[in-house]
């Protein structure tokens, strides 16, 4: 494991068409809109890089190709603050990729709202390209998850990518917390997650990563998968990058600098001004002690900003359990207010 950059893919120019009518609503010598907008473009869920490890696998599926209706899934959301709280004042969704309208049900922040993303799909199939941006206003706040684990499938052809931005405005309080990632037979994914957070901004945002459907020992038989994080300031200054690739042989992981033969991987990353590196990363220790099963590691972010823990274990449950007590503690400690029961039904 180790570091490397995931540059955001840029929009291409737009060609101009020379007359337009006024009712239209665009000027004369306006840009032509293009099909669908810029969100259908290319260019915008297409990553600019693929690593190799993932990237070997390229070729056209058989049956609907990359760009076909149902294979191109945007999430792109924006919050504010408002007289009500943190409300949803953008929103653009295209399945398989959507939401349901936000819930307000923690007693003790009934500000905030709980977000959940979903998809109509099985799974991720091969060709798909998903992205999602999330965007969160100064001084909101707000609980984001998905409903389900997300299944990524049995691929022959191709490869799928998921790309999701998560933005945290000045003085606003997020947590970005999915549901587990599963890896099946022959599956081939690119994962890049962007966390770009202000100086007053404070984000806690967890990964899961599992080796396959375990119950039917199907443990490390997927092809490749390669997850990057970057967390960074709103000007493009790195705060931490965070490279994870995985491309087992024989259901094997590379040994001990990799997984150690374990089957779940998961990460949690908090970004704060509210705490120091020391702080957040002596109470990780503290509470994640005894965590029954699990191996892990905490460590202090660069320059003070915040602190990370990396778990592994041959089980789902002691590594999401271990992970929701290191939430449940951080927010404890940086709000002041308990965490809720999260519903999921």
């Amino acid at each position: 494991m180790s570091a490397d950059l995931a540059a955001q893919p840029a929009t291409p120019a737009v060609p101009t068409r020379p007359r337009a009518r006024r009712d239209e609503g665009v000027p004369p010598g306006g840009p032509v809109p293009a099909y669908g907008g810029h969100h259908l473009q290319p260019a915008y869920y297409e990553p600019r890089r693929v690593p190799r490890e993932v990237a070997r696998f390229a070729g056209v599926p058989t049956m609907l190709p990359t760009g076909s209706p149902g294979k191109v899934g945007i999430l792109d959301l924006e919050f504010a603050l408002t007289g009500h709280g943190t409300e949803l004042v953008e929103h653009y969704q295209k399945s398989p990729l959507q939401i349901m309208r936000p819930l307000y049900y923690d007693p003790q922040r009934p500000d905030m709202p709980y977000l959940y993303l979903m998809s109509t799909g099985a799974g991720v199939l091969q060709g798909d390209r998903l992205r999602t941006d999330l965007r969160f206003g100064p001084g909101t706040s707000a609980y984001v998850t998905t409903t389900a684990y997300t299944r990524v499938l049995r691929m022959e052809a191709d490869y799928a990518v998921a790309l999701t931005t998560v933005e945290v405005g000045e003085d606003a309080y997020v947590e970005y917390l999915p549901e587990p990632v599963v890896m099946f037979l022959d599956a081939r994914l690119y994962q890049s997650t962007r966390l770009i957070v202000a100086e007053s901004g404070t984000l806690i945002a967890g990964e899961t990563l599992l080796a396959g459907r375990l119950a039917r020992g199907e443990r490390h038989r997927y092809a490749a998968l390669a997850s990057d994080v970057e967390i960074r300031r709103p000007d493009g200054t790195v705060l931490a990058l965070d490279r994870v690739r995985l491309t087992p042989q024989d259901g094997g992981t590379g040994g001990l600098a990799v997984l150690a033969d374990h089957d779940v991987l998961g990460m949690l990353y908090v970004v704060t001004p509210l705490a120091t590196a020391r702080e957040l990363a002596d109470l990780l220790h503290a509470e994640l002690a005894d965590a029954p099963d699990v191996l892990l590691g905490v460590s202090a972010l660069p320059g003070d900003v915040g602190a990370w823990v990396r778990i592994v274990g041959d089980a789902t449950a002691p590594v999401t359990h271990a992970t929701a007590r290191a939430w449940r503690a951080l927010r404890l400690h940086l709000t002041g207010a308990p965490a809720p029961l999260v519903r999921k039904t």
